[in-house]
């Protein structure tokens, strides 16, 4: 291969430019972007960045004493890929020849549905998204965040540090009960209650109330984004009033752009455990991906920053071994982590419905313990609340299943 594209200029994208150049790739390599920005950190972005601890320049992930040798195309998005004429086509027409493509799109923030061009509605996915996040909060009192997810419940954390009045909406009737399960995700949203955090959960957003500018005759009237966002109305009736409000209710796969490729789409672009799709030549990964896993026993979309950055580099020894598939000599364990209030929430591996959970080390009144949970006897996942030792180390133990230990040595 003399040229190898790489679409999508994040965390994935970056870090496969790096594997590229680590696994003896000498030829030419191009990363296109849809974003202005060059690649940078994302996890700061809901805490550090938002409170004004790091700026711009920190989350860079450029290392001055890496050259890389990319080319980056920033600031204009894929629009088609041709994979049978090697061409990939950008949304301003211009057409990139590659030997080699590696999809890394990532994902985008979902909107909430009906906000109505409303002012200071925001959502939180890139730089872009936070320096405007940002400057809203520094003029704001009130912050109603609607989902109570990762980045919901961050978010949170960051505006009450910043002083404002914080409330959280969940439509579930617990928060993070998919990745957690309804028993430690109860245990994480008391963290809201501890730190003067409002959480209505069970109730859905039935529309997000708004003010007019002076001279209009209603918001329906006033121009786009001309009108303030001014309350959150419940389904129950319940109103929220707000000054801010984000949205963290999930994000979307970016494969539209695929579309007429050839690719397999089914929720993300479809790959074996290595990152090989259904075309030659063609590898996909990062949150775009909807890759086979071992350690879940199936497909999944993982969207955590560790698989973002780790994963590239199986799916490069891929496409540099010419079609043949390379998985992993152990599956990889898909991990994440939380920074809430000053509390750290570590969870490794995979949780299922019908998963035993129990506690083995600490108390989660005291929000510091870990707990494992079982399949037919087998731990498949850890969860960690300020107790990293340990959880690194039952971490560890997952990807050879065994006896849990119930306390620290």
């Amino acid at each position: 291969m003399l040229r190898i594209a790489i679409v999508g200029a994040a965390v994935a994208g970056f870090a496969a430019a790096r594997a590229l150049r680590r696994q003896s790739f000498a030829g030419e390599i191009v990363a296109v972007g849809a974003e202005r920005h060059r690649p940078y950190d994302r996890p700061p972005l809901s805490k550090a960045f938002l409170t004004g601890a790091c700026s711009v320049p920190d989350l860079a992930l450029d290392d001055p004493d890496e050259d890389l040798d990319v080319r980056w195309r920033l600031g204009t998005p894929a629009a088609r890929l041709d994979p049978g004429n090697r061409r990939l086509v950008l949304d301003d027409g211009e057409e990139i020849r590659a030997d080699g493509v590696i999809v890394a799109t990532g994902a985008r923030a979902r909107q909430l549905p009906d906000a109505g061009g409303l002012a200071n509605v925001h959502t939180l996915r890139t730089l872009d998204d936070a320096i405007a996040l940002r400057a809203a909060l520094l003029s704001a009192q009130r912050l109603v965040v609607v989902g109570a997810g990762f980045i919901g419940a961050e978010v949170a954390s960051s505006a009450r540090s910043l002083g404002l009045d914080v409330t959280v909406v969940e439509a579930l009737p617990v928060p993070l009960a998919g990745p957690l399960g309804a028993e430690m995700g109860a245990v994480c949203a008391r963290l809201h209650g501890d730190h003067g955090v409002r959480l209505h959960t069970g109730v859905p957003v039935a529309r997000l109330a708004g003010t007019a500018p002076a001279g209009s005759a209603s918001v329906r009237s006033a121009s786009v984004r001309s009108a303030r966002v001014e309350a959150v109305e419940l389904a129950d009736g319940t109103r929220l009033p707000a000054d801010v409000v984000l949205a963290g209710i999930g994000v979307r796969p970016n494969v539209e752009w695929l579309a007429g490729s050839g690719l397999a789409i089914s929720g993300g672009v479809v790959t074996d455990e290595s990152g090989a799709t259904n075309l030659p030549a063609v590898v996909a990964t990062g949150d775009c991906a909807m890759s086979f896993n071992r350690h879940a026993g199936r497909a999944i979309r993982s969207e955590h920053w560790t698989h973002a950055f780790e994963q590239p580099a199986t799916a490069v020894a891929t496409l540099l071994a010419g079609g043949g598939r390379l998985p992993p000599d152990r599956p990889a364990i898909p991990y994440f982590w939380s920074d809430q209030y000053g509390v750290r929430i570590q969870f490794a591996g995979h949780r299922e419905d019908g998963d035993t959970v129990r506690i083995v080390e600490g108390d989660t009144e005291q929000r510091s313990f870990v707990a494992v949970y079982e399949r037919h006897g087998q731990p498949v996942a850890v969860l960690g609340m300020n107790q990293p030792k340990l959880f690194t180390r039952l971490r560890r133990q997952l990807a050879a299943p065994g006896p849990v230990p119930s306390a620290a040595p």
